[in-house]
């Protein structure tokens, strides 16, 4: 058993952190309706039912349609999803993905929603003022990319703003401006991402220029973020074969460029330095990408659990090197690309989210989108009913109780003993620490600061199930009540020592 000694020595201040931290992603698939990961059987997320797609010839591509469907647009305006982001504090909200490269804004309603030649969406002027109500709604912050396709330019032509001005005026005259935009989502995918065919590093890099330069003249209250790479590198992608780094995004794209590729040489500088992270690649991945799947039993690994700190680590040296002193951003975040694994909707994945929080705290100042609010088997909330799941408790928490300065919890991070620490985010005197017990096996034993009573938020699987859809604090479900309102959340108060069981989480506030 591990044993955790709370309070013995006054912590140390590390660093003053951003307070919209966790914040998340809305696909543009979304917003305009479109394919994107099929759902998981309830047998599956259970653990019961394999999750199996026979590769073909043709990689990824020819898999698609086994593993998408199609969507509807999303109804933002609807009063629960509204209800369960606003929870969440005024947060950075960021409408982007691949299928955002690759859109028409059709602001004067003139394809008749079909898109025009080297396109492949349509975006209407009333499902973008949907995204605008909605952020207003929430009290939120709107971050974009915008579109970058062969229907706009070719390669060998510069990028143009007459898309870009649509998006971004409308916003701003709608008084809901654009904040903050990277140029392209996974602009390291190049034509897989949706980019003009032929299309070079260097042609992105002259487009890049063009586009915030463009922004900085027009709409300089945006901030300018980059480059959004998915970059396996050597920063601890997937498991591989020997549980080591890995990596295998080069088999679903056909040309993969380097950060430095994609930026040594721009002229316009970035006021923030962004990256994409998962911990891997989900089950309908699997097949064309084995080395770098995560089976469930490894979720709760010390290896596992420390990929995320891993790729925070490798790209601050991207960071400083192309804007020093600035902000690390994750502008998609999640447990595995393709849509999240079986167990991304379960109690199970609380362990990495948390300690993903906690870890980037440590290492960087930035903003986390996780991705997403309510989309694919990675979302806070479920897509149909907009019910919680357990990672959204998680985030609430998170987000209600710790504050922006970070502290030093003067331990190890070991196996049962993931321990990290902030001040109040109620403004009160004293520490928030956040423990996860990672150990599936051994309870973890705390100590806690002697002659004063703390409060306790407990977190486990209902009936010690780790890959329970529902998660309990305290012992009690979070569940949605009859009327559509958030359990009670409340601590309850220990003191001298607190058991923590096998696979169990704690927020413990110490006056």
């Amino acid at each position: 058993m591990q044993k955790i000694k709370l309070g013995s020595k006054a912590l140390t201040a590390i660093r003053e952190a951003d307070p919209m931290m966790n914040s998340y992603n809305v696909e543009f698939a979304e917003v305009t309706g479109g394919t994107f990961w099929k759902a998981y059987t309830p047998e599956q997320v259970a653990g019961t039912e394999e999750f199996h797609v026979e590769p073909k010839e043709g990689g990824i591509a020819a898999l698609y349609g086994d593993l998408m469907q199609v969507y509807e647009p999303i109804d933002l305006k609807n009063e629960t999803i509204r209800k369960r982001a606003k929870e969440l504090g005024p947060l950075w909200i960021r409408v982007s993905g691949t299928w955002a490269t690759k859109t028409y804004y059709d602001f004067d309603n003139e394809t008749g929603g079909t898109p025009p030649e080297g396109y492949l969406n349509v975006l209407t002027k009333e499902q973008w003022l949907g995204v605008l109500d909605f952020v207003k709604a929430v009290d939120g912050k709107l971050m974009v990319s915008v579109a970058n396709c062969p229907g706009l330019h070719a390669a060998d032509e510069p990028w143009t703003p007459v898309e870009a001005e649509k998006l971004f005026s409308l916003s701003k005259a709608y008084g809901v401006p654009i904040e903050a935009a990277e140029f392209a989502n996974e602009p390291n995918m190049m034509e897989d991402t949706g980019f003009p065919a032929g299309y070079t590093a260097a042609d992105y890099r002259r487009d890049q220029d063009l586009f915030f330069a463009w922004m900085k003249e027009n709409y300089p209250e945006a901030l300018a973020v980059g480059p959004s790479n998915l970059d396996a590198g050597d920063s601890g992608f997937g498991p591989g074969a020997d549980n080591g780094p890995a990596g295998g995004v080069e088999n679903i794209a056909s040309t993969m460029v380097s950060c430095d590729e994609l930026l040594d040489g721009t002229k316009v500088a970035l006021d923030v330095y962004s990256y994409h992270y998962y911990n891997g690649v989900s089950e309908r991945l699997a097949s064309v990408m084995p080395h770098a799947h995560w089976p469930a039993e490894k979720a709760n690994s010390e290896a596992y659990l420390a990929t995320a700190g891993n790729m925070a680590r490798a790209n601050t040296g991207f960071r400083d090197r192309y804007v020093p002193d600035g902000q690390m951003w994750v502008t998609e975040s999640g447990d595995a690309g393709g849509g999240g694994d079986t167990w991304a909707s379960t109690y199970l994945d609380v362990l990495r989210s948390l300690n993903e929080l906690g870890e980037f705290g440590m290492i960087t100042d930035g903003v986390i989108f996780h991705n997403t609010l309510a989309s694919s088997d990675y979302g806070w909330l479920d897509h149909h009913d907009f019910s919680p799941r357990p990672n959204y408790f998680a985030a609430l928490l998170w987000n209600r109780l710790m504050g922006t300065t970070v502290l030093d919890p003067q331990e190890e991070l070991r196996m049962g003993a993931h321990v990290f620490a902030r001040s109040r985010k109620d403004g009160k005197e004293g520490t928030v620490y956040l423990i996860i017990n990672n150990d599936v096996e051994n309870s973890t034993m705390v100590e806690l600061p002697e002659g004063k009573e703390c409060q306790a938020y407990v977190l486990e699987g209902e009936n010690g199930n780790m890959r329970a859809r529902v998660m309990t604090l305290n012992g009690r479900p979070l569940v949605i009540s009859e009327n559509n309102e958030l359990p009670k959340m409340d601590p309850i108060t220990v003191s001298n020592e607190l058991v923590l069981a096998p696979g169990a989480c704690a927020f413990i506030v110490v006056e």
